[in-house]
């Protein structure tokens, strides 16, 4: 490594660097999941949803690509060495899309809005931040692992490629580009969406994020002389994280998610002023406030007993194609359909 930079800053930056591009994607190319789910749901377009799997695909030829020429190694990842517990996954999703619908946004759709000047949305991943380790760490962490003793399920297999290899015999890393290629031939697999060049280039760079990701903590990890774990983006414990970096730390305390958020914030800041949308903004109303809270609580909670949110589960454990990643996806997606269509048809918080 290099000896004038310690391996934590190293980290910071690479995270830094992805986070730009997602914050540059959130404000110039309107990459939002629930605004994916409200268009596709409620306006008839799948455009920004094909963004998301475009992402995904992207993300997954790249990462099964390190994984080909030995630059990335899938079981030393955090969402390969977690516990496997497809029931939190789902409890997990459930409660984080439902909050996410509260809130108006996710983790990553928060930071994004706050680096264009919304405090309504600073609100939320202050709430998000401490309410994650609440669960992940705070008061209810030994809940948490009680549950996750009764549910977790003993596998070696981690992965949809790792189990057509058991069934076939064929090489994993072919059977995960295969894959991967097949989401973002999907994802690309409509007209309206390949004409609009920018939502099809913002997409792509989602994905390329999340690769560097994994190439840069693998590096970390493999070349450094602390022990990182190797992991990409992801929203809901480095809120956490950069809040206590904030407290607690002047010179020290870096990891990869904190360089992440701040990478976030400085992109959507950039990408605001470009557009010219930057501009402040509170919450004028207390039962807006109230329910914006009290998704922030539930996509913390939710979060974490689904060992992702959005971004972690929705994108950067799905370009590994683990077990979880789709299940989770999938309860993310239900729950904020329950959560929308409860706030349309009127349901009161206050």
């Amino acid at each position: 490594m290099m000896y004038s930079i310690s391996d934590a800053t190293i980290l910071a930056l690479i995270g830094l660097g992805g986070g730009v591009i997602l914050g540059l994607a959130a404000r110039l190319g309107r990459f939002c999941t629930l605004g994916a789910i409200e268009d596709f749901l409620y306006q008839g377009s799948d455009i920004r949803l094909r963004m998301w799997g475009l992402a995904i695909g992207v993300a997954g030829l790249g990462t099964f690509g390190l994984v080909g020429l030995g630059a990335l190694d899938p079981a030393q990842t955090i969402y390969h060495q977690a516990p496997l517990s497809p029931a939190f996954a789902i409890l997990g999703g459930l409660l984080f899309g439902y909050g996410m619908s509260m809130a108006g946004n996710c983790g990553f759709g928060a930071l994004a809005r706050f680096g264009g000047g919304d405090l309504r949305s600073f609100v939320i991943v202050v709430v998000m931040g401490i309410s994650a380790y609440f669960m992940l760490s705070g008061p209810l962490s030994h809940l948490r692992i009680a549950g996750l003793a009764l549910t977790e399920i003993s596998a070696q297999t981690r992965s949809y490629p790792q189990i057509l290899n058991d069934l076939t015999g064929l090489p994993i890393v072919p059977l995960g580009l295969l894959i991967s290629g097949a989401i973002t031939g999907l994802a690309l697999w409509s007209r309206d969406f390949i004409n609009q060049p920018r939502a099809v280039i913002w997409g792509a760079l989602v994905g390329v994020a999340i690769i560097t990701g994994w190439a840069g903590t693998q590096w970390v990890a493999d070349t450094g002389y602390s022990a990182f774990p190797v992991n990409s983006h992801t929203f809901t414990s480095p809120l956490g994280e950069t809040l206590l970096f904030l407290m607690t730390s002047s010179g020290g305390g870096l990891t990869f998610g904190v360089g992440s958020v701040f990478g976030v914030l400085v992109g959507a800041f950039i990408g605001s002023l470009f557009k010219g949308h930057f501009r402040w903004e509170a919450c004028e109303d207390p039962r807006e406030l109230k329910r914006q809270v009290l998704g922030a609580v539930l996509m913390g909670f939710g979060a974490i007993l689904a060992m992702g949110c959005t971004i972690g589960q929705g994108i950067s454990a799905f370009s590994l194609l683990t077990i979880n990643a789709p299940i989770v996806f999938a309860a993310i997606f239900a729950g904020a359909a329950l959560g929308l269509r409860q706030l349309i048809t009127g349901l009161s918080f206050g």
